[in-house]
């Protein structure tokens, strides 16, 4: 096993993450034949060829990636175990969000539990549903806010708290809303995949455009460029200043409750972090609903 250290699966995946040799030689700042012995000790080690020349460049091979996986998820414990063996209170805590939930959800949270616990190292990413969930899988998140986890993936919801998605357009523009142009955020949207899944139900087949991001598509539905589903909580001003209106369809509003998740064994911080925001009187309304056995 001496061919396997931290560092030489840090490196092999650097390869994969950016997409050569030469780049991960560059982010990791070292050469490039210590990037290429890195990897062939591995791949000597495991007997499999983890990295195949084409053209002038590299790819990973199915071996690689399988490999990969097992980086990441080892890794990522070997990072969480340093963690996790710190005081609750002075340990980190990395949170991970959909784009929603960051910009509406997560903020107040964040700001009561900073001021709680000063000594918490904390962060937040932000990436669409599908990676937050791989990330959380293999431990480079400790806890993350969106939709419900992917059945069969080991990951436990341990908190909920009510939320809705309404469909919504500038205010009097979409008198038939099925055949208007519908905004959708980017692939792997949980909020893209319930508004397709709402138009199946529907039986409408109407025009779409994809704009991305969350805010893009609030933008454009300002601008009268379509309607949209959305989180309520994310438009309360829009509709309380009469910018956007609620239209009225069938099977609306849709009930997708925020979730928050954590891989089977949380961080202590995350543990924490769990009870602040369970707690009504640290976070008022905001406060999400501990569950007393976790679903997943």
């Amino acid at each position: 096993m001496s061919a396997v250290t931290w560092g030489r699966m840090h490196t092999f995946l650097a390869v994969v993450d950016h997409g050569s040799v030469r780049a991960a030689a560059t982010v990791l700042h070292v050469t490039e034949p210590a990037v290429s012995a890195a990897v062939s000790a591995l791949e000597r080690h495991l007997g499999t060829a983890l990295l195949a020349k084409e053209g002038r460049g590299v790819r990973v091979t199915d071996s690689g990636l399988v490999y990969a996986g097992y980086c990441r998820r080892i890794l990522g414990l070997v990072d969480e175990a340093r963690t996790a063996v710190r005081s609750a209170e002075g340990g980190r805590l990395r949170i991970g969000a959909v784009s929603t939930a960051s910009e509406y959800v997560i903020p107040p949270l964040l700001a009561s539990f900073h001021r709680r616990y000063p000594d918490v190292d904390l962060s937040l990413s932000v990436l669409p549903r599908d990676e937050l969930f791989a990330e959380l899988g293999n431990h480079g998140t400790d806890l993350v806010v969106a939709g419900r986890p992917p059945r069969g993936s080991g990951l436990r919801t341990r908190a909920r708290r009510p939320n809705r998605l309404i469909v919504v357009a500038a205010p009097g523009r979409f008198p038939r809303p099925l055949t208007a142009t519908w905004l959708l955020r980017g692939p792997g949207s949980g909020t893209r995949d319930t508004t397709l899944g709402l138009l199946t139900q529907l039986e409408a087949a109407p025009p779409v455009l994809t704009l991305g991001t969350h805010g893009a598509v609030l933008a454009a539905a300002r601008e009268g460029l379509g309607v949209t589903l959305v989180h309520a909580d994310a438009v309360q001003r829009d509709l309380g200043q009469g910018v956007l209106e609620q239209l009225a369809l069938p099977r609306t509003p849709v009930d997708r409750p925020w979730h928050v998740a954590t891989a089977d064994s949380p961080t202590p911080t995350a543990e924490l972090f769990l009870a602040h925001i369970s707690s009504a009187d640290d976070v008022g309304g905001e406060a999400f609903h501990l569950l007393n056995r976790p679903q997943g």
